[in-house]
């Protein structure tokens, strides 16, 4: 694949304590990281933000298309043995990060397996660095934390234990999130959320 190194994920180490997940430094290569960070939309504001808007020129759209294939999905089976066939994947894009931002959270029961695509450079804030907590309301006691740029991907499988949130920063922070979903109903409510946001910020910065 152009952009992202699977064979860096096959060779992963699959951590299962305190939750399972994984971390691949470089999955992006820096030609990938430059090419999108030169098209990628102007989100400049908090939130989520639906990716059906983005423009065939983004180089993002590249990098979502190699996610959304069989390929990478059969990896992501392989390594957490689980089966995701058949289940609704969802993406959204941030761009920035507000100081209220990275709050303790296990993600939403709706979803399976999360995957965060960091898309920044050479990130030097103390703040803004995902922590993979071992307990749920001390984000200075972690078992990982996960510096948000050079293509760093972290995938973790949701469970009632897979605690993260990071101490806070504000400004631009460019991530790509991907979920597959317990249910297409689930994909759709998290869209359609998604989407009234994203509008509602549209309009208060016109």
């Amino acid at each position: 694949m152009p952009h992202l190194n699977l064979d860096k994920l096959r060779a992963a180490k699959l951590e299962t304590s305190p939750f399972e997940y994984a971390i691949v430094p470089g999955f992006l290569g820096a030609e990938t990281i430059s090419q999108v960070n030169a098209t990628f939309p102007p989100l400049n504001s908090g939130g989520s933000f639906p990716i059906e808007s983005l423009k065939t020129e983004m180089a993002i759209k590249d990098v979502i298309e190699e996610l959304d294939s069989a390929e990478f999905e059969a990896v992501v089976e392989e390594l957490f043995n689980v089966d995701l066939s058949g289940r609704p994947k969802m993406y959204s894009l941030r761009g920035y990060t507000r100081a209220k931002d990275g709050q303790i959270h296990t993600d939403s029961k709706d979803k399976i397996i999360t995957v965060l695509l960091y898309l920044n450079e050479n990130w030097t804030q103390p703040g803004g660095r995902l922590r993979l907590l071992k307990e749920t309301k001390n984000v200075d006691d972690f078992a990982a934390e996960v510096p948000p740029d050079n293509g760093t991907l972290l995938v973790f499988k949701r469970s009632e234990s897979s605690w993260h949130g990071h101490h806070p920063f504000e400004g631009p922070r460019r991530s790509l999130q991907m979920n597959w979903m317990t249910s297409e109903g689930s994909r759709g409510w998290h869209r359609v959320r998604h989407s009234i946001t994203a509008t509602f910020k549209k309009l208060r910065a016109e």
